[in-house]
């Protein structure tokens, strides 16, 4: 085609333009990196339950701007404290009080005075008043400090341990402290060594991710902006997997493109002409799994929680930096680069040799040969796989959200050892001043309820502590949760609300499951709908997405018995399976879009069959490197050290790879060779469609 390799020269240098403003925006974007603050959980809760109205409440009451963090002291040798010991706690108590302005001795945390002494006096709480403003960012800071000085300044056989609602707050703040900056970087690494192994190249794997890594710089700063527009708050889970998006999603994108490039490569001699109808032959792919993936991802807007709203908005505006980044940037820069860019390993006009297919021209045969069999033998393992699904167990407490062990959780645990476990961290009720001698009665009655004390208190509202005997966002915290909210609302004209960081936790989580009821038969929706007008049929979608569910189903068991067996973990965090179904519906989609749309391009002259086994063995080589690529990109959120995000890597990576190795592999093409013609019903098939 020479009369039109002008016009995609001309193109490709406009474009290259566009390439090097891009990256240098992009660096220098990066060195200003957008800044992201972790928000109160009870501020993205839906402004009808009681513990966002509680924390309204408590707002306008006196001491409204500070929560109260308890020290915890221990004798190394767990023997009582002499008279002289607590002498010097106190002082050193004060001491830290001093130190800063808005720390000050308070009775907020559960009653308890500045000091008080276990019944067996080997254990000591000291409780202080934390400032939270002008955000959770100085709650952080704060904690550290004291930390810090306690350090410093603990006599000699002494140790401590802050803990309290401000203190779960600085180390899940320390999670992501640092975490998109170590995200980014263990991401870019393991991408980097992917390409490297996939493209045998030491130059090739420069130019993706060259193009992926700006469209991610660019897609956080899109984000943050667009974020202060909509009323919503980015945090650092939302924008460690928008960066997981981008680079799983967008490298994907890009190995689909070089492969089908160096392909035609092998045909013509022009690389602009290579890649123009490269660029033709994948971009529905791209497009329809990209559009996939946005929609799907547009639908968490609807959720109740603010979080989801933000991993909705950072996610839609990073697929597509991504998309738009591989469909408009990459073709641009891989032609500009030439052929020797694929050096050592340059692909020749005429050399057809493709090792990469040999493999799955073996796997296309035997299927086409008994695809009855090989059908009922995968199905059989995604049902022996979703069986451990029967055990599953979802909810994990306060104490037991993190893959280590801070210092929240040791405090917590030598408080529950010597006092009531709800010590550190009391259930906050706010009724009308009128009614609280009454709620006050009522609430003592609860089970659960160890005490029950007046800690602020105004004109309209009067603020309760209750210290539960139970560890703080346990199951039996959300009973005593429950059972309060049930008796304070017999308490005539009380207006009682039940707040605190147990009830937060509750209703934190009855958001999310409603949001799950919600969100996932949209999904399937966006899913189904897509497919429906890419492929033109109606057996064909509705079987991949059958496919994709029975595949969801079975990493989920099959991640159920590595969390239980070798991670020894209690159960899932709330909220794990959907946002596993959502990436893994969504993303697992795709490698059967970009099968299944090249079996439709080899349908016309080779005919179902036959073209579904070409496709197969066309892309099978690309598609596993995608999706090995993709698993291990997911598996990288297991290096923060919060167990919701290492459920959702290890969930959504193993099934990427049953959607890689099994589905897409071997179960999608088998039945379409069961169902011949069949499989495009009701699209009939054109004889006179080239591939």
């Amino acid at each position: 085609m020479p009369g039109f390799a002008p016009a995609p020269r001309r193109l490709a240098s406009a474009v290259a333009t566009v390439i090097v403003a891009v990256v240098v925006v992009a660096v220098v974007l990066g060195l200003r990196a957008p800044t992201v603050t972790q928000p109160s959980v009870v501020d993205g809760l839906p402004h009808s339950s009681q513990s966002w109205l509680a924390a309204q409440r408590i707002a306008s009451l006196p001491g409204a701007r500070t929560e109260a963090a308890v020290i915890v002291y221990r004798r190394d040798d767990g023997r009582r404290f002499s008279a002289g010991e607590l002498t010097t706690l106190r002082a050193l108590s004060a001491r830290l009080v001093a130190a800063d302005e808005s720390v000050a001795p308070t009775s907020r945390s559960a009653g308890l005075g500045p000091l008080v002494l276990s019944p067996d006096g080997s254990v000591a709480l000291a409780s202080i008043a934390v400032s939270t403003v002008p955000n959770l960012n100085v709650v952080t800071d704060r904690i550290l400090a004291i930390r810090a000085a306690l350090a410093s300044s603990l006599p000699r056989g002494i140790q401590s341990a802050v803990t309290g609602a401000p203190a779960f707050t600085a180390d899940l703040g320390q999670v992501f402290h640092g975490a998109d900056h170590k995200l980014l970087v263990t991401t870019v690494l393991v991408v980097a060594l992917l390409l490297i192994v996939t493209y045998r190249s030491p130059l090739l794997w420069l130019v993706p991710l060259a193009v992926v890594g700006a469209a991610d710089q660019v897609s956080s700063h899109v984000a943050a902006l667009l974020a202060s527009h909509v009323g919503v708050r980015l945090d650092g889970a939302a924008t460690g997997i928008a960066d997981v998006l981008v680079f799983g999603a967008g490298t994907d994108y890009a190995l689909l493109l070089i492969a089908r490039y160096r392909e035609q490569l092998h045909g013509v001699e022009d690389r602009f002409a290579a890649m123009r109808t490269a660029l033709a032959k994948t971009s529905g792919s791209i497009v329809a799994s990209g559009t996939t993936v946005t929609i799907s991802l547009a639908t968490l807007f609807l959720a109740s929680m603010a979080g989801t709203r933000a991993l909705g908005l950072a996610g839609v505006v990073g697929i597509v930096s991504a998309m738009a980044m591989v469909y408009f940037v990459l073709p641009a820069a891989l032609a500009l680069c030439g052929r020797r860019v694929f050096w050592p390993l340059v692909p020749r006009v005429g050399d057809m040799t493709r090792r990469d297919g040999r493999v799955f021209a073996r796997i296309a045969a035997a299927v086409a040969k008994r695809p009855g069999v090989v059908v009922a033998g995968s199905l059989t393992l995604l049902a022996l796989a979703s069986v451990a699904n029967v055990g599953l167990r979802q909810g994990l407490s306060t104490t037991q959200q993190f893959t280590a062990t801070p210092e929240s959780v040791v405090g917590q645990r030598i408080l529950a050892s010597a006092f009531p476990a709800g010590s550190s961290v009391p259930v906050v009720i706010v009724v009308a001043t009128r009614s609280a001698p009454a709620a006050v009665a009522v609430a003592r009655a609860v089970p659960g309820v160890a005490t029950v004390k007046t800690a602020a208190a105004n004109a309209t509202w009067t603020e309760l502590d209750a210290t539960s005997t139970a560890a703080p966002g346990s199951a039996a915290a959300f009973g005593v949760v429950t059972s309060l909210r049930s008796a304070l609302a017999t308490v005539g004209h009380a207006r009682a609300v039940v707040g605190g960081e147990s009830a937060t936790t509750l209703d934190a989580e009855r958001a999310t499951n409603r949001d799950t009821w919600l969100l996932v038969p949209l999904v399937l929706l966006v899913v189904l709908a897509v497919l429906l007008v890419l492929l033109g049929s109606l057996v064909a979608p509705l079987l991949l997405l059958a496919t994709v569910i029975a595949s969801f189903c079975a990493a989920l068991g099959l991640a159920w018995l590595v969390f239980v067996h070798v991670d020894h973990y209690p159960a899932l965090a709330t909220g794990v399976p959907f946002y596993a179904f959502l990436f893994l519906v969504a993303l697992g989609v795709d490698y059967n879009i970009f099968l299944v749309s090249r079996a439709k391009q080899e349908r016309g002259p080779r005919g179902a069959v036959e073209g579904m086994m070409t496709a197969l063995t066309s892309t099978g080589g690309v598609i596993t490197s995608a999706g090995v690529l993709l698993a291990a990109v997911f598996a990288v959120l297991s290096v923060l050290p919060l167990i919701e995000l290492t459920q959702v890597g290890v969930i959504v990576g193993l099934g990427v790879l049953l959607d890689t190795l099994l589905v897409r592999t071997v179960l999608v093409p088998a039945l379409a060779a069961v169902l011949g013609e069949r499989f495009w019903w009701p699209s009939r098939r054109r004889v006179d469609e080239v591939a």
